[in-house]
Order: structure tokens, then sequence, then C-alpha cells
């Protein structure tokens, strides 16, 4: 084993720790983890990560259903237009995007590229999602009519597709406002549907890519066990400090991707 593989299996029990720490921020850790230290293409980053995110929200539905803070009817019902959105993405949308989608004088936008600056743009979102100091989000009176989730589920199911993100940060505050799920139920919640999303999309890439299971099972192992050492510190550290410190660690990383990537 070379360094750069023992760096990447570090890597992938910090990307365990935050999980378990905060909740969420997996795939923000993973991808640009697998694409520039391990080398990979961004293609096969994005398939990786579903499935190293995917493995480790099961784990988190698990400890979170222990506590009663896991609504599974809801979650269910709200997962199934989002998991029909990654598996296509997955499936036909992402093979299908052209290798060049711009082309200007000498500047060429590849498909690599383009998928990277999209998850950095998504990156810049949830860094300020967890930095800014919001108010929790309030239980509406009535439920938003199904239709109205089910084109929400889409869009977030091909945004998750795209990018190899299990998407709870935007899951989280649709279940609130929409499905009428308190707070701390609706991060429990959200975890079934990121599960489902990630693995169904993984599925996807099964029958388009080749994997390298050995060290995908090795890395999401690693992952998995990060998580339960995350859970357990996660009682000794603040958890609103923690998340705005790290919110700060993907704006800067989102801001390095796109200079890597532009430059």
């Amino acid at each position: 084993m070379d360094l750069t593989e023992m760096l990447g299996y570090l890597g992938a029990l910090i990307v365990g720790l935050v999980l378990g720490l905060i909740g969420g921020g997996g795939s923000i850790l993973t991808v640009p983890l697998l694409v520039y230290l391990l080398g990979y293409n961004p293609v096969i980053a994005t398939a990786y990560s579903l499935f190293v995110v995917g493995t480790s929200s099961m784990v988190g539905t698990y400890q979170k259903h222990k506590k009663g803070l896991v609504d599974f009817k809801t979650g269910l019902a709200f997962s199934f237009p989002s998991f029909v959105a990654v598996y296509l993405s997955r499936r036909y949308l992402v093979p299908g995007i052209p290798e060049t989608l711009l082309s200007i004088g000498d500047f060429q936008l590849s498909k690599g590229m383009g998928i990277m600056i999209f998850f950095a743009i998504i990156m810049l979102l949830a860094s300020i999602s967890m930095i800014k100091n919001r108010k929790e989000l309030e239980v509406s009176s009535k439920s938003q009519p199904y239709y109205k989730t089910f084109v929400q589920g889409l869009v977030i199911g091909t945004i998750t597709g795209i990018i190899g993100a299990g998407g709870g940060f935007l899951y989280v505050p649709a279940l609130v406002i929409w499905a009428n799920i308190p707070m701390k139920k609706a991060v429990g919640t959200s975890l079934i549907i990121v599960t489902i999303n990630s693995l169904i999309g993984f599925i996807g890439d099964v029958q388009t890519l080749e994997i390298e299971w050995v060290f995908l099972l090795t890395f999401t192992l690693i992952s998995v066990f990060g998580i339960v050492l995350g859970v357990f510190l996660s009682k000794f550290i603040s958890g609103p400090k923690l998340k705005k410190s790290f919110g700060y660690f993907v704006l800067i990383m989102a801001i390095y991707i796109i200079y890597k990537e532009l430059k």
C-alpha cells in the first residue's frame, strides 16, 4: 500500500467521522478525495460516493431509529420520485452527457470539469446553509399537495444523481416544511431517502461502469467505522459549532475545486 492509498483510507475515516458528528457532508468530502487525491475520473468518483454515502446513511438510519427519530412511512413515500430520478440520472443522463460540453477558442469545458464545477456550486450552497445562523424551521399547519412534493423529489433526485451526493441538506427542510415533521425527526427520516437514492443510483452505475469492488468495500467499511466513532464523539463536541466550522471548510473546498478546474 503506497502513501497515496493510505491517505485515501485515512480520508475515508474522516468522511465517516464527519457523517457521524454532523449527520451530513459525506459526499462533499468523498468526491474531491477520490478525484484529486486518488486520481479517479469524476464520473467514477460520483458513483463510488453514492455507494459510500448510501451505505453510511443506512447505518445512520439504524442509529436514529433506535432513538425513535425516523418516520419510515413518510421517508419511503417521499423517496419514490427521488430514487426514480437518481436511477435515471445515473443510468442514462450522466452516461449521455457529451465529453465536451462547451468549446470557446482554446477553452474546452469537458464532461468531468462540468460535473466538478456543478458539484462545487452545490457545495457553496451547502456551506452557506451550514455557516448561516438560522432559526429552526417551523412545522407548517398543513402539508403541501403531493404532486408538488413529487416534482421537488424529482429535482433533488436529479441533482443527487449528477453529483453523487446524498442530498440530505435539501431533504431535511423539505420534510419539515411539506411533511410536517419536527426537525430532529426530519434529519433521521432524510437518511432513509439518502440511503435509497444513493444505493439505487449506484445500481444504475453498476450497469455502465467497471467497479473496483475491493477498494470500494474497504473504503466504505472504514467510513462506517468512522461513523460509529463520530456518533460516540458527538456526545462530547458541540454540534452547532462543529457544523459552522465544517461549513467554512466546505466553502474553501468549493472555491478550490472551481479554481482547480478552471485554471
